[in-house]
């Protein structure tokens, strides 16, 4: 399932890039591809990958949609016993002050929560539940393709390991590095 996930993940980022990218000097496109690392209070880390897009005809370039996959697996459980969960997201974000270096960001997220306990002896305990969560922070905008996030999260569905999985906490903080794939250098 994991696998099935991340491939149809990878496919909507793929068809986005194809779709977008070809026209793209005309409609000054933004194809943002990164890597995200998010930290749950308290508890795991976890890393992925993220995608966002936006285009002139969304908002003047304010409202991005966009898909991230995270994963204890390239955190808190590489070497270790830790749970290993899966998270997986799609997103609209809006970014206020185009202008500015800075901008504040608001974002919601909805997804897919699953966790991995590792035995059989833990088949009782819930390990799935969707997600749902706002995000505030900011970004540092540039004018090059770099840009960098960082915003405080949280899931309005979490679990006590009875009514929904133990590991999913609520509070998450998170920060984003991304490169505009279609912005062509300067000659």
């Amino acid at each position: 399932m994991n696998r099935i996930c991340f491939f149809v993940l990878v496919l909507i980022g793929v068809n986005i890039a194809f779709s977008f990218g070809q026209n793209h000097s005309t409609t000054n496109a933004i194809l943002d591809v990164g890597i995200r690392f998010q930290k749950s209070i308290s508890l795991y880390t976890e890393n992925g990958i993220t995608i966002q897009y936006t285009s002139q005809k969304l908002a003047s370039q304010r409202l991005y949609f966009g898909a991230s996959y995270v994963t204890s697996r390239l955190g808190t459980a590489i070497r270790s016993n830790a749970i290993k969960q899966d998270n997986f997201l799609i997103n609209a974000s809006w970014y206020f002050r185009p202008k500015w270096l800075i901008q504040p960001v608001v974002k919601a997220n909805v997804g897919y929560f699953k966790a991995d306990y590792g035995s059989d002896l833990f088949n009782e305990l819930p390990r799935t539940s969707l997600l749902a969560s706002p995000e505030f922070g900011l970004c540092y905008c540039p004018n090059f393709p770099l840009k960098i996030n960082a915003s405080v999260g949280y899931n309005l569905f979490t679990g006590n390991g009875i009514t929904g999985p133990g590991t999913l906490y609520p509070v998450f903080v998170q920060t984003s590095i991304t490169w505009n794939v279609l912005k062509k250098s300067a000659n």
